[in-house]
């Protein structure tokens, strides 16, 4: 019926599609086909710092007075201006080629992107290719300072901890090891174990703080855990040689951990054990502590007077390295999210809880407990920051160490609870003292005014005798 009545039948289905697709093909025609090359392809530039680029644009479809913009995908990261004229000129011809200076500013750590898009009136339309960026972090003075003036303040401090070392106790440690055999098993049985799993709990789908955290799991107790355990009243003979056994023992450990499950958590990373620097660390760990042990031999009025000292001198020096740390990496609070921080605080304080407990169970004293608790829940974040850096390429590298950043920060708030704890109950304890004490010269002071009243009838009967 529908062939007798159109004579273009089946002609007419091939004229529709054709009016149909018309206004298609002449709207296609006006887009503008562009292609942006770069000239460095990419750039690496310091926080803070900028750089020039040279961009070129070709294509077809161009017209006069488009405006050409650059855009940054994660303007956080990085932001981009033109540095002369980004508006075609009135006598721009298709297919001339459009040059000119872009200048990148780096603005925090990370990867992003430089794209490029031209706008006619209302509509943007983006070109084919883009401009990888890369922004580091720079080398500062203030980073090496810090350090030189860590080290020699640690240095210092493990000296005093020879002149309080009661080698003896030291012996008898070594003899009966309970102590620190808890305290191996903790850090590297206990510590790596925990923060594998953490991390999958908490970064499921980053790979490089995994490794941010599994690094710092596996590496050795700090020094600061001598110096929390003297401050809180735990066994310092035996922190210190549950410190230098476990140095010891990560030449071994920590490679067997980083190149088993370590290849699991990122088997891409190139892991180099920093042997030298654990070295580094034992040499600056044996060698105070026997100039402090020579001086009790040889200088003993000297070092009892390091010891005296050595309480108040403990606590400057964590003061001055938590203000001082907080001080020289503010730009790294910026990636703290939730998962940072409850990586930060999981980390240490499980185990700080698993140390004591185990301890305890060992039927183990409370100052001893306590240094046990404390060497497994303190770790060498200066260790797990250098692996990092050797690990990953930049800036994965120093992303990556917001995570044993964030342990060495949240590592002392429960130690710093405990010790305002001690103080307060120190206090009370003193002011209960001093009531009671008052107490017993009132008594005394009464007792003694009442003495002479009972003695005024004896001796006037006297003299009336």
């Amino acid at each position: 019926m529908y062939s007798r009545m159109c004579p273009l039948w089946p002609l007419h289905l091939i004229i529709l599609y054709l009016l149909a697709l018309g206004p298609l093909w002449v709207l296609c025609q006006s887009v503008p086909n562009i292609i942006a090359s770069f000239h460095p392809m990419e750039i690496k530039l310091n926080m803070g710092e900028e750089a020039f680029v040279q961009v070129v644009v070709n294509g077809t479809g161009l017209l006069p007075n488009d405006e050409i913009i650059a855009k940054v995908d994660i303007e956080h990261i990085a932001s981009a201006q033109w540095n002369s004229s980004y508006k075609l000129a009135d006598d721009y011809v298709d297919g001339q080629l459009f040059t000119a200076p872009l200048k990148v500013h780096g603005n925090f750590l990370g990867r992003t992107d430089v794209v490029i898009e031209v706008k006619r009136d209302k509509e943007e339309f983006a070109a084919n290719g883009t401009l990888p960026v890369i922004v580091v972090r720079p080398s500062r003075v203030i980073d090496k300072l810090f350090t030189s003036s860590v080290a020699i303040f640690v240095s210092l401090i493990f000296i005093n901890f020879g002149c309080a070392m009661h080698w003896p106790t030291v012996k008898e440690v070594l003899i009966k090891p309970v102590g620190p055999i808890i305290g191996m098993c903790g850090q590297f049985l206990f510590m790596p174990l925990i923060s594998f799993g953490l991390s999958y709990v908490i970064f499921p789908n980053s790979a490089a703080m995994r490794l941010g955290m599994f690094c710092t799991g596996v590496s050795p107790a700090g020094g600061a855990s001598n110096i929390w355990t003297f401050i809180l009243g735990g066994n310092l003979n035996l922190s210190l040689a549950m410190t230098s056994i476990c140095t010891l023992a990560s030449f071994a450990f920590m490679p067997a951990w980083l190149f088993s499950l370590g290849q699991v958590v990122f088997g891409n990373a190139n892991i180099v054990v920093p042997y030298k620097h654990i070295a580094y660390f034992v040499v600056c760990l044996i060698v105070p502590l026997s100039i402090g042990l020579a001086m009790q031999r040889f200088t003993p009025r000297i070092a009892a007077f390091m010891v005296r000292i050595l309480k108040g001198f403990s606590t400057t020096l964590l003061l001055f390295v938590i203000v001082f740390a907080i001080i020289t990496n503010l730009y790294i609070f910026e990636l703290f999210t939730w998962q940072i921080i409850v990586a930060g605080m999981g980390i240490p304080w499980l185990g700080y809880v698993a140390g004591y407990l185990v301890a305890i169970a060992c039927k183990q004293p409370h100052p001893d407990a306590l240094a046990i608790s404390i060497e497994t829940g303190i770790q060498n974040t200066g260790i797990a920051i250098f692996l990092l850096r050797y690990a990953l390429p930049q800036p994965e590298a120093d992303l990556t160490t917001v995570v044993p950043v964030s342990v060495a920060i949240m590592t002392p708030i429960p130690m710093t609870m405990i010790y305002i704890y001690q103080k307060i109950r120190g206090c009370l304890g003193a002011t209960d003292e001093e009531m009671s004490t008052r107490k017993c010269s009132k008594t005394r002071q009464h007792q003694t005014e009442k003495a002479p009243a009972s003695m005024e009838p004896l001796m006037t009967q006297n003299k009336e005798a």
